[in-house]
């Protein structure tokens, strides 16, 4: 059998009550796409059945217990084998039925494929000053430093081309890693394109912390203009 062309990355910390169904779906959307695809989940320190869970419903479990969501996705990512990485989080908040949108539109030429919930954001799916306030800042600034047109930069829902990414040398071992990926990108021209999705409420407790990880968020945009 040839390496997966697919690789469905999913970052989990204490997702026992839904990482098993994410799994499922995953698994399901990479069976449509007919491809020898593997969904892999890096458990980042669970203290839950969480992994054990993951690896029933036909995940490969990595452990890494150095906390961080970008800790978690470059050693995800490291161990992957596909030609193109789906990522998506563990808490039902994203729909892995949307693998397929996102691997046609690296099939037509993208490089990095991000989601934007902005305009199908169920309720309580996002808190308001996320919604209103935070996220559309943030989203601004990106677009003013930087030149991108795309309108959610903090979507966790992504594909990108493993050639992209292993360009990009990402660093960012915190949330921040999501916003060094689209800066990245777009500092190296790459074809950075962006699909509607729709955001639903998650399951579980979130583990944002809403000061901190704005603060580092923040610092990375502007430390890295000029780079």
């Amino acid at each position: 059998m040839s390496a997966p062309h697919v690789s469905v990355v999913i970052p989990c910390l204490n997702e026992s009550a839904t990482v098993g169904a994410c799994v499922h779906v995953a698994r399901e959307a990479l069976a449509e796409l007919d491809e020898h695809g593997e969904v892999i989940v890096v458990d980042n320190g669970s203290s839950d059945r969480s992994a054990e869970l993951a690896q029933a419903a036909g995940a490969r479990v990595l452990r890494e217990p150095r906390r961080g969501y970008g800790r978690a996705y470059l050693t995800g990512f490291q161990a992957a084998s596909g030609d193109y990485l789906v990522m998506g989080d563990a808490d039902l908040t994203y729909d892995f039925k949307d693998t397929p949108r996102f691997v046609a539109e690296l099939d037509r030429g993208a490089d990095v494929v991000v989601g934007n919930r902005m305009a199908s954001i169920r309720p309580g799916a996002m808190p308001w000053l996320h919604q209103y306030i935070g996220n559309p800042a943030m989203t601004r600034l990106v677009q003013r430093l930087y030149g991108t047109d795309l309108g959610d930069v903090w979507c966790g829902m992504r594909a990108l081309r493993r050639a992209a990414y292993d360009a990009i040398g990402l660093t960012a071992t915190g949330m921040e890693f999501a916003l060094q990926m689209i800066v990245r990108s777009t500092q190296m021209g790459l074809d950075v394109r962006e699909i509607p999705i729709v955001l639903h409420p998650r399951g579980g407790e979130s583990k944002l912390d809403k000061v901190r990880d704005g603060v580092r968020g923040l610092h990375l945009i502007l430390s890295s203009r000029g780079r």
